[in-house]
């Protein structure tokens, strides 16, 4: 059997393409989330708001930022920890938010939330905060840094870029990236006698990170016989591992003008990315009034899809002007991606 590529994670906008736009990934095996943009988020369910470790906001408009109240009313008193990603001045609206409530029973409960902020500026200095429920949700300024280059958020196994785009206003743009995939071949599984499950992860960030051969590796897995479990050092377990490949790459981008700056920003950013989520608020004909709401037609979207190399288009954030004509905005897109627009 060729086996399959095991991917890091899954993603899906989370309301439909006229609503606030919001990109949820799901790490496979993990309990934990990533969520690009905090708008209107009542689409997730409490679980998945729960999963969430890292959240990063293009800008701070109602329609990417207005469901912060919704998130912290679902994670406070049951999540210990997350970190939030923005702009210039995010760190003070964040704490505007908080401070716009009254805090006096939180520091009793038995699950303290910490909200980790981190404020990037386009000449590369990222601020950073934090607020605890421990302390009413007080500021505690964190030290200050420079951008790795565009890197916001790194890991072993995946990373977090952005640039910044004019929006009339600074609006970031992010590109997910998994370092690489690793490919599992089922039928060794089988033939050791166990399932997928989460210790694949582990064994995938031991390959990944070139860790000792002699790395214990726990494995727990389920059958009709029961819950089993057993641990393996790495160099047992390395013949389950096929191949390592590229990882996927996946783009966010909304809210911006269509100049040469920004296409080309975004061509640094998202060079040959495997999927691109883009705005296409609206059509062609309206062109003028897209360029005096600072947005992007869906022809637009769709050349720029095409000048980065994406490999699939996702059109989104339509303006309600063409509520039942999706499709179109839908078609405008992709046409000018492959070139056949007239």
């Amino acid at each position: 059997m060729l086996g399959s590529m095991w991917t890091l994670f899954d993603h899906h906008l989370d309301n439909d393409s006229f609503g606030d736009p919001a990109l949820f990934v799901d790490f496979r095996d993990e309990q934990r989330a990533l969520l690009f943009d905090l708008g209107d988020i009542r689409a997730l369910p409490p679980r998945q708001l729960l999963r969430l470790s890292q959240v990063f906001v293009t800008h701070t408009h109602m329609d990417h930022f207005s469901g912060f109240d919704h998130w912290l009313s679902v994670v406070l008193a049951r999540k210990a920890h997350v970190t939030l990603h923005g702009g210039p001045n995010f760190i003070a609206q964040v704490e505007h938010k908080l401070r716009a409530y009254t805090w006096n029973v939180v520091h009793r409960y038995a699950v303290a939330l910490e909200i980790e902020v981190r404020e990037v500026h386009p000449d590369g200095r990222r601020l950073g905060a934090r607020f605890s429920s421990r302390t009413a949700f007080a500021r505690e300024d964190l030290p200050s840094d420079a951008l790795p280059g565009d890197v916001l958020h790194d890991e072993p196994t995946f990373r977090v870029r952005a640039r910044f785009m004019d929006h009339e206003m600074p609006c970031l743009a992010f590109a997910l990236e998994e370092k690489a995939t690793v490919r599992v071949a089922p039928d060794r599984l089988a033939a050791m006698g166990v399932t997928t499950g989460a210790w694949l992860r582990e064994l995938k960030h031991a390959v990944l990170t070139n860790a000792p051969g002699d790395t214990p590796i726990r494995i727990e897995w389920s059958d009709a016989q029961g819950s089993h479990q057993m641990t393996r050092p790495l160099d047992d377990l390395r013949h389950l591992v096929l191949d390592v490949g590229p990882g996927r790459r996946i783009g966010y981008v909304t809210d911006l003008r269509f100049t040469e700056a920004n296409v080309q920003a975004l061509v640094e950013l998202l060079q040959g990315v495997d999927v691109l989520h883009i705005e296409s608020v609206f059509m062609e004909a309206d062109a003028a009034h897209a360029a005096r709401k600072n947005h992007l037609t869906a022809r637009q979207a769709g050349e720029i899809a095409r000048r980065v190399g994406a490999k699939a288009l996702v059109p989104m954030h339509h303006s309600p002007r063409y509520q039942g004509h999706a499709a179109d905005v839908v078609a405008e897109a992709m046409a000018a991606w492959r070139g056949t627009a007239g």
